[in-house]
Formats: C-alpha cells, sequence, structure tokens
C-alpha cells in the first residue's frame, strides 16, 4: 500500500456517522472514531503455525519484568501487574503525560497525552468500566523475519470482557503504526480480547461528556430534586432547560440532572451540543449506575 492509499484508508474509516448516541445506552465504540486501516498490514505479520510461541510480552510485577509467550496471556495476573514502563515528565517535551481521576476504579491512572486523557474519561462514562491498566505489557511480535515491539495504551477490564486500546490522532498514524496495531489486534485476538485504534471522537462527543463530568461525584439531594427530575423525564422526552424549570428550584436541578445524566438514570443524545434544547429522556433501570454515596 503506497502512502496515498493509506492516506485515503484512513479518511474512510475515521467517517462519523450520523445517527443519535444516547449518552444512557452508548458504549465506548459509539462514541470513539475506531480506525481499521491497520487490517492491510496482518499479511506483513509471521503467522505460522508457531507465532503464539515465538511472540511473546512482557510484564511488570512490582520491580520485577515477566516475559510469557503469547499463548500464556490467559495466565497472567492483571491485578498485580504494574505499568510496563514509568511515566516522564520533562520541559522540554511534547507530549503532556498526567493522571486522570476515574470514578469506576476510585483512583487516579495515569495518561501520556491529551488524547489518551480523554480516552481515559470517556472510558469512565461509557465503557462499563472495571479497572484500566496504562502501558499494560510490552509486545515482542515477527514481521517479514523482524523483531518488533510495541506497547499499547491501555487494557480495559470491563463489564463486557477485556479491551485492549492504543490512542493514535488518524493524522498521525504512520505506516510503521499500523504494522505495530495489526500485531497487536492479532494478540487480541487469540487472547479473546477486543482490540481498537481511537483515533478520534464522533462530533461534539468529547465536550459533552468532559460537561457532564462536572457533576460525576457524590451529590447529596436533601431536597429530594432527583425525584421532581426522574418525575417529569418520564412524561417524555423534555428539552434540558424545560426539565429543569419543572423542578422547585431549577438552578439547582441542572446540577442533579447532570448528575443523573453521567450516572445514566437520565439520557441525552451526544452526538449535538449540549445545552438547554437537547432532548433528555428517562434511561430504562438496566441503564442506570448505583449512585456515588
Amino acid at each position: 500500500m503506497n502512502s496515498t492509499d493509506f492516506r485515503r484508508s484512513l479518511r474512510l474509516t475515521a467517517a462519523v456517522p450520523s445517527s443519535p448516541a444516547w449518552s444512557d445506552a452508548c458504549t465506548l465504540e459509539d462514541l470513539a472514531v475506531l480506525d481499521t486501516g491497520f487490517t492491510d498490514y496482518a499479511q506483513a505479520l509471521d503467522l505460522n503455525n508457531a507465532w503464539p510461541v515465538c511472540w511473546s510480552t512482557t510484564w511488570k510485577f512490582g520491580q520485577t519484568p515477566i516475559t510469557s509467550p503469547v499463548r500464556d496471556l490467559d495466565k497472567v495476573d492483571l491485578r498485580r501487574s504494574v505499568p510496563v514502563r514509568r511515566f516522564t515528565w520533562r520541559t522540554d517535551q511534547f507530549h503532556r503525560p498526567g493522571l486522570e481521576y476515574l470514578m469506576a476504579t476510585d483512583r487516579h491512572h495515569g495518561f501520556e497525552s491529551h488524547e489518551e486523557e480523554r480516552l481515559l474519561l470517556v472510558a469512565d462514562f461509557a465503557a462499563g468500566l472495571v479497572e484500566a491498566l496504562c502501558q499494560p505489557f510490552r509486545l515482542r511480535f515477527l514481521s517479514e523475519g523482524k523483531a518488533i515491539r510495541h506497547t499499547p495504551d491501555f487494557l480495559l477490564v470491563t463489564e463486557s470482557g477485556l479491551f485492549l486500546i492504543d490512542v493514535r490522532p488518524a493524522d498521525r498514524i504512520k505506516p510503521e503504526d499500523a504494522l505495530k496495531f495489526a500485531g497487536t489486534a492479532e494478540v487480541a485476538l487469540s487472547a479473546g480480547w477486543q482490540y481498537g485504534v481511537v483515533a478520534g471522537w464522533r462530533q461534539h462527543v468529547w465536550t459533552n461528556v468532559d460537561a457532564l463530568s462536572a457533576e460525576r461525584r457524590p451529590l447529596p439531594d436533601v431536597l429530594g430534586i432527583q425525584g421532581q427530575l426522574r418525575k417529569a423525564a418520564a412524561q417524555g422526552p423534555l428539552p434540558f432547560g424545560e426539565l429543569a424549570e419543572r423542578c422547585r428550584i431549577p438552578a439547582i436541578a441542572r446540577a442533579h440532572a447532570i448528575h443523573l445524566l453521567w450516572h445514566r438514570h437520565l439520557g441525552v443524545d451526544l452526538s449535538g451540543p449540549f445545552g438547554d434544547a437537547s432532548l433528555v429522556r428517562l434511561a430504562p433501570q438496566q441503564h442506570h449506575r448505583d449512585l456515588p454515596q
């Protein structure tokens, strides 16, 4: 594949669907733009019958790195692992690492760029997250007889299984990156994991999720505002502004409505700008998350 065809494939796979993305029912895959241009590079991988033994992963437990064949991934104790490489902070570096607090785990998790920070926040909202491992392991795989190494960005432990993720904006994916993603995808497939390359977000998703996250922490409801919001929303989807006005104290109702939106007791379409005109619906009970105390 030449560079022109490669760039064209990225544009095609980054197309954004126009369907609604209801916040109470959406998944990470519904909100992210997942690149698939790396699939053409699978033909360059050395995938003979012995590849699960020849390819390896290196995990770190405390200060101890342990390397094992890909075929033994199901034996790794994920709960004891730590990032396989350390985060670095320097005044002259271009990327911006940091720590992001996640409600699902009640602790901070490391990221190495703004794009990774966004992934963590959206995953906390939409992925049914149980645990998030950053830089979980270093993969060593073979391509045309050459050993290549790659460290995926995140391994998400979710209610529906394990989701291995690389984060790379579409315009920064180079052919050598695509080859690494193809090798990582084969490893995830062999382990029964899901794999994706997050190249961006559907329009408005990031700003909307960021706005909802402002009220994700515990919010005491001493005035019973949340019950008023549920009662009003049960009468049919209402504009956010009107929903708040139907409550006894609209200004306080706005904060509680956003709190219920984050925790999926209410739902709003994330594919449009969030504001007073946004339609809000009462979410089915099976979509609800426990409200933090």
